[in-house]
Order: structure tokens, then C-alpha cells, then sequence
């Protein structure tokens, strides 16, 4: 049987999701976790690649599986697994649909904060004092749904058969005093560190290193430049994840990095 696994982690003590030979990755621990529980050797499948220090509040993978009815395998994951990685749900699907290839939608947020908070340090970009324009970075991140190709906005563009990404939604938010910055992208794919070397640019804007027009170069052009330098990692979290068949809300709305509610952020003004 094929089951779809819902699931959060806080990836800073990771080396992103990928199992690789050397490393501690997300795959690897729930692969293992899965394979003792089940007393057999499991394979998963995700729907992506975070990078290193990179988190989820959404992400789902597949296995195909043979669960004994006497086994409560949630219980028993979340029980064997630590405390940065959480199961929330675990679905039985019908057929072979693929965590990764099936995705219609991923959505991701970036927070950062401009003052030192041992509390958001881990799950939020600190850039100290940072005194940003916030609507020049709006008007910067509204030119991101009228372009599609983001080849300039990827470490390694060559390596893609094709770097054509429809972005649907790009959204900037702030808290009430202004310290605290949320940026939502929406598409149906991304490349390799896109959203992160998007919001270095989006931060250039605001602090005025870069201006309005040379970042929408960048995205008429298509050239990326010979340095490209992208954002903190620990500020990013993959928050949405939508398929044909499954579209689940996430579970982490009330967190410290989230804010208390929906409410805490307000959409910046042009």
C-alpha cells in the first residue's frame, strides 16, 4: 500500500533533506526510523530538496509499505523520532501518485527579524539594524509573477532541463513595529536556492545597494551574475505543499517564528 506522510521539521541540526553519504540529512533519519519500527528495510520519497538549516512546516513524502494491524505507526514514529521532526498525518493513497512529481503547488515563506532575539535565531534570519524600504522591496517582489524565467535566480541553472517557474503569488508582510519581515512565494516549481537568492536580492532593494531596475534585469536578461550570494538559510520554510488529490492545511500556525496568528502580519503597501 502507498501512503502519503505528513510531516514538519526544524532543519537546523540537519544537512537539508537529501540522504548523502556523510552527512545527517531528514531522509536518512526517518528512512532509519521507519526501518526499525517496521523491522524491514524502507525507502522514502519526498516532495523536495531543502537545503541545509532549512526548515518545513509542510512537506509530505511516500512509502510503500505493509503496516501490521497491530502496529500504530504514527505513535511509533513520532515517539522514535526526535524532537525536531514531527509526523502529523499519515494517508493511505490509491494507485502510485509521486510526493514529488505530483505536486501542482509548493509554497514557501522567509522570515527575517532586525533585532537580536535568542528566541527567532534558529528559525528566522537575523540581519541586525537593517533599515529597509519595504515598499520599494513590494514593488520589487510584484515583478516576480509578470517574469517566468528565473535563470538568474539559481546557483546551478545549466543543470535544468528547462528554468521556466510560473510564481503565483509573491507577497511581502511585516509585523505592527516594523522589525520583522515575511516574504510568501508561491509556484508550481522552484530551482536550486531560487528562494533564497531572490530574497538577497529583494534585501539589496530595500537597503538600497540595488535598485528597482537592476533587479528586474535580472529577470529580463536571464544572466545570472558571476557572484551569487543567497540569503540565511534558517530563515526559510517550506509551508504548502498542494497536490490534484491532497491539500492539507499546515500545523504550525501558533509558532514563535510564525507569529501568534494569522493577525500578527500585515500585507506592506505600495
Amino acid at each position: 500500500m502507498r501512503y502519503f506522510f505528513h510531516i514538519g521539521y526544524h532543519g537546523q541540526a540537519y544537512s537539508g533533506w537529501q540522504k548523502l553519504p556523510g552527512i545527517i540529512s531528514i531522509q536518512e533519519v526517518l528512512e532509519t526510523t521507519l526501518s526499525r519500527v517496521l523491522k524491514a528495510p524502507i525507502a522514502i520519497n519526498g516532495c523536495g530538496r531543502t537545503d541545509a538549516q532549512v526548515h518545513a512546516s509542510q512537506f509530505f513524502f511516500h512509502a510503500d509499505l505493509t503496516v501490521p494491524e497491530d502496529v500504530d505507526l504514527l505513535f511509533r514514529l513520532n515517539k522514535g523520532l526526535p524532537s525536531d521532526i514531527a509526523i502529523f498525518d499519515i494517508l493511505p493513497v490509491e494507485g502510485t501518485p509521486h510526493a514529488r512529481l505530483d505536486a501542482v503547488q509548493r509554497s514557501y515563506d522567509y522570515f527575517i527579524h532586525t533585532y537580536k532575539d535568542p528566541f527567532l535565531h534558529s528559525g528566522s534570519a537575523l540581519y541586525l539594524g537593517k533599515m529597509l524600504d519595504l515598499s520599494l522591496m513590494k514593488r520589487a517582489a510584484a515583478l516576480l509573477t509578470q517574469y517566468n524565467d528565473y535563470r538568474a535566480f539559481c546557483v546551478s541553472p545549466d543543470k535544468y532541463r528547462t528554468t521556466i517557474c510560473t510564481v503565483s503569488r509573491a507577497q511581502l508582510f511585516t509585523n505592527e513595529a516594523g522589525d520583522r519581515v515575511r516574504f510568501h512565494i508561491s509556484a508550481n516549481r522552484f530551482l536550486g536556492k531560487m528562494i533564497r537568492i531572490i530574497m538577497h536580492r529583494l534585501l539589496q532593494v530595500g537597503d538600497g545597494s540595488m535598485s528597482l531596475h537592476e533587479f528586474e534585469q535580472y529577470l529580463i536578461n536571464r544572466v545570472p551574475p558571476k557572484t551569487i550570494r543567497p540569503a540565511y538559510p534558517q530563515g526559510l520554510y517550506l509551508s504548502r505543499v498542494v497536490y490534484p488529490f491532497l491539500d492539507l492545511p499546515r500545523r504550525t500556525e501558533f509558532s514563535t517564528v510564525f507569529g501568534p496568528s494569522e493577525s500578527y502580519w500585515r500585507e506592506v503597501l505600495l
